[in-house]
């Protein structure tokens, strides 16, 4: 989408977190918000208490639903058909900004004529979601004078994850809620720091500051800055890795700060393809379960032990200072990769830390005014191109940066792999409040594990009593690629025929389960939807019982 790839392939925040507070409607969608970004939860809320309106869109009642003035509890995998239906409801009311649409945007004729077949009565058969509500759901968005839009991987981990970011933007664009304080569409980053590496050049086919690997004129500039000859083609994304190991294909990988032996799809195929790799590098705080399949283990240095940056989920870069010297052998991530280099025929000298964030600014004008005096007490947000700027709260108060945003046609797409006779419920997997990610921080301690101890699966109550299960039995959660044993949580908060499972304990790990379809874009998996059965492992003295919010 001109204008808007940049932002939206980056992951960031159109917006500012502060800005939260001064939505008039909040459009929270593929986010358990309370849960697993707490504190932006905490600015919604005060949002509300000033009056604002929220509108929850997700198969689970999460905390937040108790809050919204209307809760879309759609079938996972049907965002696209939702998101259509409001702006079909907003189209044929007229809640539309024809100049914004006029001046800023194209496209628009025919992504207009997409929507007409996506009435409210059309997708609440596929969605679920009652006409009415969704009806309330796009008025209540439309006459908004501030609306936000906030989602998460809800939106993101699915085969069509990307067409679901693109019908969020369209929904943006066509109310003209981009380019102003307090509206936009804002991604919220799950893990610390993953804006940060997205924006020093994680991606297989960007260098720094989303600079595309195959454009002539980018090439030949980071080659005369680093003194050697690049390649013009993209590198293979993380989930395309594992297909290339285990087709014998990929022979060495070297692993920094991730956990694949848990986060990943179907793990006991990712496992299986990590053991066929010729050689393997892991580099992390832990012996994660990743590193225990390391033919080396490089042991880093964490957050208190080192100097840098972090830039969090609003674009903010901000300073990480060293409190304690790193224990043992570890070492500073930036220490371990300049010694790599140099052994492996590239010398890289920085002299301080400092130097390498400067060099980043020599290489990426969006950050060419951010230097460590600046951001001493307070972080700056991007862009910030010159030293006397001062940061940028929201994007596109000006215009976009490739002239007109364009509208993109966005079809309905199945998930990859739906109930059936032989595995009838369909999982969603996710996080708690109480454990972060695989596990591998902060189940070390004892005091959350105290608190959320094992996992679970949550089903619904009619599914409990079809499978004559009762709360707190054990259970088998199986789908075509593996199982697992854990206890079943008999809740409201899931709807009849869907189940979830957390996927933070390794020793019930939720992506024995999970589908390893990828979207085509982005190659995110569909973790976010597969079909499983379950059974009962052993009756006992059980209390049917459903456990209410």
């Amino acid at each position: 989408m001109a204008g808007l790839a940049a932002v939206f392939g980056s992951g960031a925040m159109t917006n500012s977190i502060p800005e939260i507070e001064n939505n008039d409607v909040i459009f929270v969608i593929g986010s358990n918000t309370t849960e697993t970004h707490p504190i932006i939860a905490l600015r919604m809320k005060k949002a509300l208490r000033k009056g604002a309106k929220l509108i929850v869109a997700d198969p689970r009642k999460i905390n937040l639903a108790g809050f919204a003035d209307v809760w879309l509890q759609q079938k996972p995998g049907t965002d696209v058909v939702l998101l259509n239906a409001m702006m079909h409801v907003l189209l044929k009311n007229n809640l539309i900004d024809r100049v914004f649409i006029l001046i800023r945007t194209e496209g628009f004729e025919s992504f207009k004529d997409s929507l007409e077949r996506y009435t409210p009565e059309y997708a609440e058969k596929i969605t679920g979601v009652p006409k009415n509500d969704i009806i309330k759901a796009a008025l209540l968005y439309g006459n908004a004078n501030r609306p936000g839009i906030y989602y998460t991987m809800g939106i993101t981990q699915h085969s069509h994850g990307t067409e679901n970011v693109f019908a969020i933007a369209n929904l943006a664009l066509m109310t003209g809620n981009l380019g102003m304080e307090s509206t936009g569409v804002n991604p919220l980053r799950g893990q610390n720091n993953v804006q940060g590496s997205t924006d020093m050049g994680c991606l297989p086919d960007q260098y720094p500051g989303y600079q595309k690997v195959n454009l002539p004129a980018i090439k030949t500039k980071f080659e005369k800055a680093w003194g050697v000859k690049l390649s013009k083609d993209a590198g293979l994304k993380a989930t395309e890795m594992i297909a290339e190991a285990d087709k014998g294909r990929l022979k060495a990988m070297y692993i920094m700060g991730e956990n694949p032996a848990i986060s990943d799809p179907d793990i006991n195929h990712t496992v299986s393809s990590l053991k066929k790799l010729d050689f393997l590098v892991v580099q992390d705080i832990f012996l994660t379960d990743t590193a225990e399949l390391a033919d080396v283990v490089l042991p880093a240095a964490s957050f208190a032990e080192k100097e840098g940056t972090f830039t969090n989920t609003e674009r903010r870069v901000q300073r990480v200072r060293k409190a304690l010297n790193p224990p043992g052998q570890a070492k500073e991530d930036s220490w371990i990769i300049s010694e790599l280099s140099e052994r492996l025929g590239y010398p890289m000298k920085y002299n301080f830390t400092e130097e390498i964030f400067q060099e980043v600014g020599r290489l990426w004008q969006t950050v060419a005014g951010i230097n460590y005096r600046r951001i001493e007490k307070d972080g700056l947000q991007w862009p910030c191109p010159t030293f006397d700027h001062p940061g940028t709260p929201y994007l596109f108060k000006g215009g976009f940066p490739r002239r007109k945003a364009a509208f993109t046609v966005v079809e309905y797409k199945p998930s990859k792999e739906l109930p059936d006779e032989e595995y009838p419920l369909m999982l969603s997997t996710g996080r708690h409040l109480f454990h972060y990610h695989t596990g591998t921080m902060i189940r070390k301690g004892d005091a959350l594990n105290s608190i959320a101890p094992e996992a679970y699966v949550e089903l619904n109550p009619q599914d409990a009593i079809h499978l004559n299960l009762a709360d707190g039995q054990k259970v088998r959660v199986s789908s075509r690629r593996g199982s697992i044993e854990v206890k079943a949580h008999i809740t409201e908060r899931v709807g009849k025929g869907m189940v979830f499972i957390p996927f933070h304990y390794r020793e019930a790990a939720a992506n024995v389960l999970t589908n390893t379809a990828l979207d085509p874009v982005s190659k995110i998996p569909e973790l976010k939807v597969c079909a499983v059965k379950i059974e009962p492992i052993k009756t006992g003295n059980y209390e049917v019982r459903t456990k209410k919010l």
